[in-house]
């Protein structure tokens, strides 16, 4: 019973693979996302190059890590922020203002899914997204 079970479906297999009712069906094709379709690694193609650590950063932060934000958010979202390396009130704002148009936590910091999002989005032609 197994043998003609097994051959059935061989034979219904192949007839779909061969142009059979079933491959004629019409495809359905996802909708076209607003994000950015290819993810590029920290190294030597990254758009901001001041650092490759990735701290958690909040408002009183500085130094390198604050400006590769900086320029991360100038790049993904046009926050035209002077990248200074001084996480103040501008650069909470271009944080927050991304982080919604990105559809994730808004909580002003950088974090781990911030800094994954703004270094995707950043180095993706086509930006700014927002």
């Amino acid at each position: 019973m197994r043998r003609a079970h097994a051959i059935a479906a061989a034979v219904l297999l192949s007839a779909g693979l061969a142009g059979g009712p079933a491959a004629a069906a019409p495809q359905i094709v996802p909708e076209r996302s607003d994000r950015p379709e290819r993810v590029v690694a920290q190294g030597p193609d990254d758009i901001c190059d001041y650092t490759n650590r990735r701290p958690t950063l909040q408002q009183g932060s500085s130094g390198a890590v604050v400006q590769q934000a900086q320029c991360y958010l100038n790049e993904a979202v046009g926050a035209e922020l002077d990248v200074d390396g001084d996480f103040g009130g501008q650069t909470r704002s271009a944080v927050t203002s991304f982080q919604q148009c990105a559809e994730i936590v808004v909580d002003g910091r950088v974090g781990a899914q911030t800094w994954s999002f703004l270094s995707f989005w950043a180095n993706n032609p086509g930006r700014p997204f927002c």
